[in-house]
């Protein structure tokens, strides 16, 4: 078994959607990045990764490849798993929580879920998402960000 932990945060900014988990929540900003900026699928795929010993998604995704312009991070989230699968590794359950003053999220999350242990084809039962707020305090209790932080266990071999 194999432990990961993923961090990542991003700064709001208008004119984008707000994509977390692959899915799209309203509000009246996004976030800023190359892809779509899903800070809890970044911070899902560095546990991963981390697990396995394979680097940061910064590593495999640099935001200097054209190729990675506005991509779906769920797309990157599959490439991760074909990562893992070429290692002989996969994951067993992920735990993951975003951190945001707004939006109100709880309504989002089963759908993330579902989205994010379709991808790595776990059962969804395994893969947990939270969100709690910073009671306004530092970015993103001033609303200025979203950030989300994911541990991630992996096994040798295939699923059993």
């Amino acid at each position: 078994m194999r432990i990961g932990l993923g961090f990542d945060a991003h700064r709001f900014v208008s004119g984008r959607p707000l994509v977390l988990g692959g899915v799209d929540i309203p509000h009246s900003a996004g976030l800023l990045g190359h892809s779509d900026a899903d800070v809890l699928t970044h911070a899902i795929m560095d546990a991963l990764l981390g697990a396995a010993a394979l680097g940061d998604i910064g590593r495999h995704f640099p935001d200097t490849d054209p190729a990675y312009r506005g991509v779906s991070s769920l797309i990157l989230l599959g490439k991760v798993a074909e990562l893992l699968r070429g290692k002989g590794l996969s994951p067993v359950n992920l735990d993951a929580v975003v951190i945001a003053q707004k939006p109100a999220l709880s309504p989002f999350i089963p759908a993330m879920e579902e989205k994010v242990a379709r991808v790595l084809d776990m059962p969804s039962g395994c893969v947990n998402i939270k969100a709690t707020t910073t009671e306004g305090m530092g970015f993103t209790g001033r609303e200025e960000g979203i950030s989300a932080a994911a541990v991630a266990l992996l096994q040798n071999g295939s699923k059993s």
